[in-house]
């Protein structure tokens, strides 16, 4: 999908080309969480829709967007990808429900104009925080993972 470029990400969250076993992996999710949703392959118009529920925040009444200095490098990025986590720790202990999303990345100079954030920022992350509806179909989906073993390497002393 191609998109205007002042609606483009300030970088690049996702791959230009996704590769096996990455590709699977997120149509496994995608397509796990749409089957839950009773939206099948081609119906672009469900897909749409709940593509736009990003942008209601999955009805949270409140939105945590994190930003950085655009000069400040990868690192950065690692570091705020952190604090988020904690942030998402630190509310789940609390009762509270989160949900991180990306999609608000392409659309960073509406978000950054609302906030009134100075030009050398760019947004990294919206998070989407408060109650989970436990009896809404969407927060059953348990996206599928791979066993810790085919990822990482023990090393013994």
């Amino acid at each position: 999908m191609t998109r205007p470029s002042q609606y483009q990400e300030t970088f690049a969250y996702y791959p230009e080309t996704w590769i096996s076993p990455f590709i699977e992996r997120r149509r496994e999710n995608g397509w796990g969480l749409y089957g839950l949703l009773n939206i099948q392959k081609g119906e672009k118009e469900k897909i749409a829709r709940q593509q736009l529920r990003n942008f209601q925040l999955f009805d949270a009444p409140v939105a945590l967007y994190f930003t950085v200095n655009k000069v400040m490098g990868i690192g950065a990025k690692m570091d705020i990808s952190m604090m988020i986590q904690n942030v998402m720790i630190a509310a789940k202990a609390r009762s509270l429900d989160t949900c991180p999303q990306a999609a608000w990345n392409h659309f960073h100079p509406i978000v950054l104009d609302v906030l009134n954030a100075p030009e050398d920022e760019e947004l990294v992350c919206t998070v989407a925080l408060g109650y989970a509806d436990p009896d809404d179909i969407i927060n059953t989906f348990i996206t599928p993972r791979i066993a810790v073993e085919e990822f990482t390497v023990f090393l013994d002393k």
